[in-house]
């Protein structure tokens, strides 16, 4: 019984640690706030996550997540995620998933930039995001 309880934490934890969580403004450092005050001065109505042992902003559109943007706990910031028609991923997309992931569906898409200032694409289907370089070559699943 111990063993599986155990066990049952240490799953916890380490779910906790992959999976996005939702987090209450007053439980994201003063630093990333400020960082993305800083960076976007325009956003409103933000809601944050943790996810990886980073913190997101979504912000924007109905659903509140039409833009994301991942800051460091140190407040550095990581990428910027903009919601996309599913139309405007590269053209190889969309074949790509349909041979690799036999009946699948791109559910959103999104245009990735990050520090560097490298562009990237992201095609979520049900399983994870799949993620593809400015030419639309699959780059991995996140």
């Amino acid at each position: 019984m111990k063993k599986k309880l155990l066990f049952g934490v240490i799953a916890f934890l380490i779910a906790g640690n992959v999976m996005a969580q939702d987090l209450k403004s007053s439980a994201v450092p003063s630093v990333v706030k400020a960082a993305l005050a800083n960076k976007y001065p325009q956003v409103t109505k933000v809601t944050w996550e943790k996810e990886k042992g980073n913190y997101e902003a979504n912000w924007g559109g109905k659903s509140g997540e039409d833009n994301s943007v991942t800051f460091t706990p140190a407040g550095a910031f990581v990428e910027i995620v903009k919601a996309i028609s599913i139309s405007e991923l590269p053209k190889t997309v969309a074949p790509y998933v349909a041979a690799h992931y036999k009946g699948a569906k791109i559910k959103e898409a999104g245009k990735v930039t990050d520090a560097a200032g490298k562009t990237m694409y992201e095609a979520e289907i049900k399983g994870g995001d799949l993620i593809f370089d400015e030419n639309g070559s699959f780059l991995k699943k996140d």
